[in-house]
């Protein structure tokens, strides 16, 4: 049950104090901007500070989940399903649940809004992904986003 009458994040700040520097998959700051427990579960919105050039997740599908991005620096590659899909500032993309997916950042820095609907497990996943103190093994990686209600369908996005 939702029992604010709204929320509002300062810019560089985390709600919650929700901020997770991510290891392992990429070496990117995730901010938590409205929390899954905002919402009563229907969306979470997180601000990504792109700090891995050349990076991304892998491929994967998030079988209960819509997602959204909205590039606010920098430059993507998106690859939803067979189409690839060049992404600057400003440039928004929906990924439909269902539907495989993966981005690799093009630009040495990197900013984006993203949010998922309904908003699942994926404060823990960030939360995951920041407590590993070695870089992990592509089955632990694969198994990780199993506990996180997604699948690994192939391995990220290379760029020359």
């Amino acid at each position: 049950m939702i029992t604010h009458k709204g929320i509002k994040t300062n810019a560089g700040e985390a709600r919650l104090d929700q901020q997770y520097k991510m290891k392992g998959i990429t070496n990117n700051t995730v901010d938590t901007k409205i929390s899954g427990s905002d919402t009563g579960g229907s969306f979470v919105v997180f601000e990504q500070i792109g700090e891995s050039p050349k990076g991304g997740p892998p491929m994967h599908v998030h079988p209960s989940q819509d997602e959204w991005f909205y590039v606010l620096e920098g430059e993507y590659l998106f690859q939803v399903d067979d189409v690839r899909h060049q992404m600057k500032a400003g440039d928004t993309i929906f990924l439909p649940r269902e539907v495989p997916h993966a981005f690799v950042q093009l630009s040495d820095k990197g900013k984006m809004l993203y949010s998922f609907s309904p908003a699942g497990k994926m404060e823990s996943f960030f939360k995951a992904t920041a407590a590993w103190t070695t870089p992990p093994t592509a089955e632990e990686v694969a198994n990780l986003f199993l506990e996180h209600d997604m699948k690994v369908v192939g391995p990220p996005l290379k760029v020359d």
